[in-house]
């Protein structure tokens, strides 16, 4: 009498039962991963939640250590902050992070558009020569300072926002070139059939397809020239300074004002969080064009 039938039967390696098994395991993964990522953005935001209830301190209790948490909340250094009259370092900041980011822009969609759509020979090459003016030395700003005083142009609005646009310039393209690289060919093929020319094409078909991008690419560089504050220093004096320059001035030598720089710190980053929050769908968007092939 054959005793096959009695014995255990194997399963298959990648069976039902290895499934079931990975199945039971994954929600105490996805809870230590959940974990993980709160325990890592709490990292990473305490030092802005410290920024913030340090603003409402006093000097005197904003220089304790360890910092004091129970401490009376007041309103001094925002009152010191707005009272110093920050509104043209203000209006410096956004006038060239604004009208740098308009042409960079201006620039940078055509001449993506060209390395991705109707790519030339060694395109590739072009998209490195580009990225390699990102490498710039810092010695390079004592040059810039000799530039701006010889052409009379130091402390002049205009050169920072030439030199911002020259700055983003390359981040800009190579982010617009992976965006382009998705534009469905059979749109194109399209437009042209239509008797669409190059700049309605770029305009009207282009455009709006990459928009997430293009969005994406304006608040980096944004960013980039709100935050930029090295060639700001040397570049400009008191007509043309910016607001990170003008939060240096809270370092005097009677010692650093914690209390002051929390309360102008945050006002000033205001304007890029609020850029930020109001475009974050389409950041989103843009940041993932590009990603899966």
């Amino acid at each position: 009498m054959s005793t096959t039938a009695d014995a255990p039967v194997a399963r298959p390696a990648g069976g039902s039962g290895s499934q079931e098994i990975r199945h039971k395991r994954t929600p105490r993964s996805e809870l230590l991963l959940g974990v993980l990522a709160w325990v890592v953005g709490l990292v990473f935001v305490s030092p802005v939640f410290w920024m913030v209830l340090t603003s409402f301190h006093r000097e005197a209790d904003a220089a304790t250590n360890p910092p004091s948490v129970f401490a009376p909340l007041v309103l001094d250094g925002y009152r010191s902050f707005f009272g110093s009259n920050p509104w043209p370092y203000l209006a410096n900041s956004l006038m060239a992070s604004v009208v740098s980011t308009l042409l960079v822009l201006l620039l940078a969609f055509p001449a993506a558009y060209a390395l991705s759509i109707r790519p030339v020979n060694k395109w590739s090459d072009v998209l490195f020569f580009f990225l390699s003016t990102k490498f710039m030395p810092i010695v390079a700003a004592l040059r810039l300072f000799l530039f701006a005083v010889r052409t009379r142009l130091l402390d002049n609005i205009w050169l920072l926002i030439l030199f911002y646009t020259v700055m983003n310039l390359p981040i800009a393209i190579w982010m617009l070139r992976s965006f382009l690289a998705e534009v469905p060919k059979e749109m194109l093929e399209a437009a042209e059939v239509d008797g669409a020319g190059l700049i309605r094409t770029m305009r009207e078909v282009v455009a709006p397809v990459v928009m997430p991008g293009i969005a994406a690419a304006a608040l980096i560089c944004f960013i980039f020239s709100w935050n930029e504050l090295l060639f700001a220093r040397v570049l400009t004096g008191t007509v043309a300074q910016t607001a990170p320059v003008f939060l240096t001035g809270f370092v005097t030598s009677q010692g650093l004002f914690l209390a002051q720089v929390c309360a102008a710190s945050l006002v000033v980053s205001l304007p890029v969080l609020i850029a930020g929050f109001a475009a974050q769908d389409k950041l989103v968007q843009g940041l993932s064009m590009g990603a899966v092939k």
